[in-house]
């Protein structure tokens, strides 16, 4: 019997998927370049193949910036299942030893903004381990530490009054915060955007305020950093943040705008007691992750 003839597919590289995935994330060649350890004309060349591969255009290209066309879309599903396939099925042989469930507690600006981007790549890394997230005041997760309720949390912690916990990966810096081109800090009384009691970052901000006798109302109360930070660049309050956590869409404020300085503080990771493989390895995922956030800031 004659079988109807099928030419065959192409197979999609999966170093090409990282480089176009990398792309997709960052929305820059140069920098998706850096991410993959290659040259912005090896990236550009594994591109161009790529779509000549597949006939389609999988990029929008203009002087700034590139986006995803409806191929590059629907490629990029593809992309990210077939890596993250990858990894699991590697890691299955090389690392079969890696597997398990690690408890990670975060304060919340961490677990907002930093947290996701050292989980995502971690994940690509060891997708054998899964990660649980709890989120809450730093001193809570230092209870939940105590209580062995947790294995690993990264709190914010200032060294006045207590004794150093922990172990230091990164010292940041509290700051005001408005929006870019805001008037928030102009206003009288002064609106602020703060935690509630029991925030350490409330009561310096809040001492220095009243220090300096600078009439203010508290505007936003919210446990939570992201209502925070839509108050912020709305323009309707100013907030202590850290330095690490202020964006392109606001300025930071201080003494030449009529407000206090604030404190340095330490991120640090707590453990309990000894810590499994798996822990140990989303330990130092943390320590890289923080690392290269110091080079990024030298």
């Amino acid at each position: 019997m004659n079988l109807p003839f099928r030419p065959s597919l192409p197979l999609l590289d999966n170093d090409v998927l990282r480089t176009f995935v990398a792309i997709a994330d960052t929305g820059n060649f140069s920098t998706a370049a850096e991410a993959v350890l290659r040259t912005p004309s090896a990236v550009s060349m594994q591109i161009k193949k790529l779509e000549e591969q597949l006939r389609v255009t999988l990029f929008l290209r203009d002087a700034r910036s590139v986006t995803l066309t409806p191929h590059g879309e629907m490629l990029l599903s593809y992309a990210r299942r077939m890596i993250a396939l990858s990894n699991e099925a590697v890691s299955r042989f090389l690392m079969p030893e890696l597997s398990g469930i690690v408890r990670l507690g975060a304060a919340d600006d961490i677990a907002e903004r930093l947290l996701p981007s050292i989980l995502k790549d971690f994940a690509g890394k060891f997708p054998g381990i899964m990660v649980d997230v709890t989120v809450d005041m730093s001193m809570r997760l230092r209870r939940r530490i105590d209580e062995q309720r947790l294995d690993l949390a990264l709190i914010n912690y200032s060294q006045r009054p207590h004794a150093a916990v922990g172990e230091l990966v990164y010292k940041d810096k509290l700051v005001w915060a408005g929006a870019r081109c805001g008037t928030a800090h102009l206003r009288d009384p002064l609106p602020i955007s703060i935690w509630e009691d029991g925030c350490i970052w409330r009561q310096v901000a809040v001492a220095g305020l009243e220090t300096m006798k600078r009439p203010y109302r508290i505007a936003y109360l919210s446990a939570n950093t992201m209502a925070q930070r839509a108050a912020v660049v709305s323009d309707l309050a100013i907030a202590p943040f850290p330095r690490s956590y202020i964006t392109d869409d606001m300025a930071i404020l201080g003494v030449k705008e009529g407000l206090p300085d604030l404190m340095s503080f330490d991120v640090r990771l707590l453990s309990s007691g000894d810590l499994s493989v798996p822990a140990k390895a989303v330990a130092q995922s943390i320590r890289e992750a923080y690392s290269e956030m110091e080079r990024e800031a030298a």
